[in-house]
C-alpha cells in the first residue's frame, strides 16, 4: 500500500476547510490501495517522510511567504530526505488575505530543490473559500491520491 503524507498548518477555520476537502478527495471512489496520514507541520519529521511515497503540504500565507510552521518543517527534514525522496510526487493548497506569490516562489524553490514533481497545481486561495475553493482543493486531494494508487 502506498502512503500519502499530508503536512499541513491549520491555524483558521478557512484552513480547516480546505484540509477537510483535500482529505475527503483522497478518498475519492476509485482512489484504492492509498493510506493517507496527516501530520501537523511542527510535529512531522524526516521519518514521515520518508516513509510516504507523495506528499499534500497545507499552509497558511503570512507576511507574502509560507508559514513559519511549513519552513520548519523544511528545515527539519530537507537534508536527512534529500536523495531519498527526489521524484516523489507533491501538491500544495495555501491561503493567505492576499497576495500569495512569495509564498509560491519559496514552495517551488524548497521542492524543486528536494527534486519533488508536482502531481497538481498548487490550489491558492485567498479570503473566504468559496465552493469552487473547496472543489478546486478536494480535486488536489483526489488527483495526488490517484497518482500513487495501485
Amino acid at each position: 500500500m502506498k502512503r500519502l503524507l499530508i503536512v499541513h498548518h491549520t491555524p483558521s477555520p478557512a484552513l480547516q476547510a480546505l484540509f477537510e476537502a483535500v482529505r475527503a478527495g483522497m478518498a475519492a471512489e476509485g482512489v484504492e490501495g492509498v493510506e493517507v496520514v496527516a501530520r501537523p507541520a511542527l510535529t512531522a519529521s524526516p521519518v514521515d517522510v520518508l516513509e510516504a511515497d507523495g506528499y499534500v503540504l497545507g499552509t497558511p500565507v503570512n507576511l507574502g511567504y509560507l508559514s513559519g510552521a511549513l519552513k520548519h518543517f523544511f528545515d527539519q527534514v530537507y537534508y536527512p530526505c534529500l536523495e531519498a525522496t527526489a521524484r516523489r510526487p507533491f501538491a500544495a493548497y495555501l491561503h493567505g488575505n492576499n497576495d500569495a506569490t512569495g509564498a509560491l516562489r519559496a514552495l517551488e524553490s524548497i521542492t524543486t530543490g528536494l527534486g519533488w514533481r508536482a502531481a497538481a497545481p498548487p490550489a491558492v486561495v485567498t479570503g473566504e473559500p468559496s465552493r469552487d475553493d473547496l472543489e478546486r482543493c478536494w480535486e488536489l486531494g483526489a488527483v495526488t491520491a490517484a497518482s500513487l494508487a495501485d
